[in-house]
């Protein structure tokens, strides 16, 4: 990664409800990526929300559940 922001990478800020890029980027307990791109950044926590809710089935398989 570099540091001057031409890396081409982006972060959602959990604190500023915002994307950043490398150039502007809040620490690291405060974002979630990196991603290839803006949108991806954007989307980033529906992206938690889908994989969260796949464990989640899947965790519920392995156990049994809904049987």
């Amino acid at each position: 990664m570099s540091d001057d922001g031409s890396g081409g990478h982006y972060y959602w800020c959990t604190r500023h409800h915002r994307v950043e890029t490398e150039a502007d980027v809040c620490p690291a307990r405060h974002v979630l990526g990196p991603y290839a791109s803006a949108a991806d950044a954007e989307n980033a926590l529906q992206t938690v929300r889908e994989r969260n809710d796949a464990w989640d089935a899947e965790d519920a398989r392995w156990a049994g559940e809904g049987r």
